[in-house]
């Protein structure tokens, strides 16, 4: 008797922590991971800044919540009261529906632990040329303010490649922006015309919903490689078709930016 119910009470020990670390497990990891970028600054890589103090705060109710499930005993937090005694036979033999649903389990246990775990080993990187060159191609998208743009009633002076992108695709009266000094900061992409853009990445809420923003530039296409960040200094030009592109007066490469994106 004594041998069976120790026999019993191992695989009921191993599904209780599966299920505790499945559960709780995981969300104290992703937690404890994000406050750590939170901390010093790198959760920008992933969401916008205005959203970060909410993670943040999620965390450490997600970690208080850890901290209070350990004072349960293994396996009651899925006890919900059932009197479970003697198991039925049909219970003691699994069925292959119970297999199946055994092996899915198993199986998101095992990716969910090894994105997990990547995310608390990798450095965090910025996703801005990958991303970028993924979608060469695309429309650039308007981005808010471009109402603003269009009534010519923002001032420029605070103009970043998003903004500009905006004037770019809206203007029409492209003329009133020539001349226009800018002082921008992006990184080399290629055009269809063998030509070079400035690009810079977008978010509203986070990088899932980044959306590149491309100015033209006259720049020569073998001067920095594809990737690479440059700050341009120069004017604002209209071409005799009504289309705009930066005239820059200097181009210098610069490391990647502590946030790579505009917001």
């Amino acid at each position: 008797m004594s041998d069976h119910t120790h026999a019993s009470d191992a695989p009921s020990r191993a599904r209780a922590l599966g299920t505790r670390w499945l559960g709780i497990g995981l969300a104290t990891v992703i937690s404890v991971v994000t406050l750590g970028l939170g901390l010093t600054g790198r959760l920008n890589l992933y969401i916008s800044p205005e959203s970060v103090w909410f993670a943040c705060a999620a965390a450490v109710v997600t970690i208080a919540g850890a901290i209070w499930s350990c004072t349960l005993p293994l396996g009651e937090e899925g006890d919900h009261g059932h009197d479970h005694g003697a198991a039925t036979e049909a219970d003691a033999e699994p069925s292959p529906r119970r297999s199946l649903a055994l092996a899915g389990t198993v199986t998101g246990g095992v990716v969910a632990s090894g994105v997990v775990i990547a995310a608390l080993v990798l450095p965090p990187a910025s996703l801005s040329v990958e991303l970028a060159m993924s979608r060469v191609g695309e429309q650039t998208a308007l981005f808010a303010g471009a109402d603003d743009v269009t009534l010519g009633v923002a001032d420029t002076a605070t103009f970043g490649v998003g903004d500009w992108a905006s004037v770019f695709a809206t203007a029409t009266n492209t003329a009133a922006y020539d001349g226009k000094t800018v002082t921008l900061t992006g990184f080399v992409t290629p055009t269809d015309a063998d030509g070079v853009n400035l690009t810079r990445l977008v978010i509203t809420h986070c990088v899932i919903d980044a959306q590149p923003a491309t100015l033209p530039v006259t720049i020569d296409a073998g001067e920095f490689d594809t990737g690479q960040w440059v700050e341009v200094e120069g004017t604002v030009k209209a071409d005799a078709d009504g289309s705009l592109h930066v005239e820059p007066t200097t181009v210098t490469a610069i490391d990647e930016p502590q946030d790579p994106y505009e917001y």
